[in-house]
């Protein structure tokens, strides 16, 4: 029986996707990098270090381990600048209701991101008291598709592991979902997010009773 939903935050709750773009063309642009926007999909789903390490491999580029701390530093402080200007005006649509459903139908909610800001963006868009637990990249050592962060959402919550689904916008967080023996809801296309068992395109007007129903009925069902 499902008792918890688990949620990623980058193109879940919120659209910060473009916030970590933004950031980070900044600092490939300083190493003459080219980085489009495109890259950015390869650092969905993945931590702040992995993330440098993907751009610099975009631009055949190696450096020491103090110099790729102090980059993914520099990034993190722009990065802040944008999300410190955030409002509740940003949470994607729906998801307010989805969440307030959830919790009016008995279900725990647990943040699960390899954001190390996640407290704050929560903080910014009003949207932190109603989880009962948030597992963020400070509690984590792991990144997707390790399923680290979905396991001690679980745990935290006081469930299962198979009493949980997991909303995920990343391949690398449906996978982690997996590797955790979890049911996986896909945040976007199938052809985007083909290992998902369910894909949403946005969560205004899904009830979760009904989503929790169609997934229990069958595991291979698609968008609702």
């Amino acid at each position: 029986m499902i008792k918890g939903l688990l949620f990623d935050l980058d193109g879940v709750i919120v659209d910060t996707a473009k916030y970590h773009y933004l950031a980070w063309k900044q600092i490939a642009d300083e190493l003459k990098i080219d980085f489009k926007l495109k890259d950015n999909e390869l650092l969905k789903g993945v931590s702040r270090e992995r993330s440098f390490e993907i751009i610099l491999e975009l631009g055949d580029r190696k450096m020491s381990r103090e110099e790729r701390n102090e980059y993914c530093r520099r990034k993190n402080i722009i990065y802040l600048e944008y999300i410190n200007k955030m409002t509740e005006e940003e949470i994607l649509p729906g998801v307010n209701e989805f969440i307030s459903d959830a919790k009016k139908n008995a279900y725990k909610v647990a943040l699960g991101s390899a954001s190390k800001n996640a407290s704050i963006i929560l903080t910014k868009i009003k949207l932190k008291d109603p989880f009962d637990a948030i597992i963020d990249g400070e509690k984590v050592s792991e990144a997707k598709p390790n399923p680290e962060v979905f396991t001690k959402c679980a745990c935290a919550l006081g469930l299962k592991n198979e009493e949980c689904i997991v909303f995920e916008d990343s391949a690398a967080g449906i996978q982690a979902a997996h590797n955790a023996n979890m049911l996986a809801v896909g945040i976007g296309t199938k052809e985007n997010l083909p290992k998902a068992d369910m894909h949403l395109y946005e969560f205004e007007g899904i009830n979760v009773q009904k989503l929790i129903d169609i997934l229990g009925e069958n595991p291979e069902a698609d968008t609702i």
